[in-house]
C-alpha cells in the first residue's frame, strides 16, 4: 500500500521529521532522508499492527492535493514510500466472482499495465471505493 508522507527537511543540527498526514501520531524521523523514509516505514507498519490489534479502523486517505493545501506543511518535502500493510488484514480468502467478460479483460489489461495482479487491483478498487 502507498502512503504520502511529509518530510520537514534537516538541518546541520536536526534531524529529517517525517510524519504520514493520513495516520494520525504516527511520525518518524532520521538524520539522512534515506533514513527519514526507512523509518516512516517502519513507524507506519508498526501503527497498523497496533491498530489491528486494538480492533480500529482503517483510516481515511486524502490526496496528495489535500495535504499540500495544509499550511502545517508549508515548505515540507513530499514522498511516496510503499509499505506491505495488507498482511495485517487476516489470511487471504479465495471466492468466486461473475463479472462480464469484457469488464473482466479491461480489469486484466489495466492490471498488467500496473504490474499488479487481478486481486490486487480488485482489492484495491475496493478498498478506496470503501473510503
Amino acid at each position: 500500500m502507498k502512503f504520502i508522507v511529509a518530510i520537514e527537511p534537516g538541518t546541520e543540527t536536526t534531524a529529517f521529521g517525517v510524519v504520514i498526514p493520513d495516520l494520525p501520531g504516527c511520525f518518524s524521523a532520521g538524520d539522512t532522508l534515506d533514513e527519514a523514509l526507512d523509518n516512516a516505514r517502519e513507524a507506519i507498519e508498526l501503527y497498523y499492527e497496533t491498530l489491528i490489534e486494538d480492533g480500529g479502523s482503517f483510516p481515511k486517505m486524502a490526496s496528495l492535493a489535500e495535504h499540500q493545501a495544509n499550511p502545517d506543511y508549508a515548505g515540507w518535502i513530499w514522498a511516496v514510500v510503499e509499505v506491505p500493510v495488507e498482511r495485517y488484514f487476516g489470511p487471504a480468502e479465495k471466492i468466486n466472482i461473475t463479472l462480464p467478460r469484457l469488464l473482466l479483460a479491461k480489469i486484466d489489461d489495466y492490471a498488467r499495465q500496473k504490474g499488479v495482479s487481478r486481486s490486487g487491483f480488485l482489492a484495491e478498487a475496493a478498498r478506496l471505493a470503501m473510503q
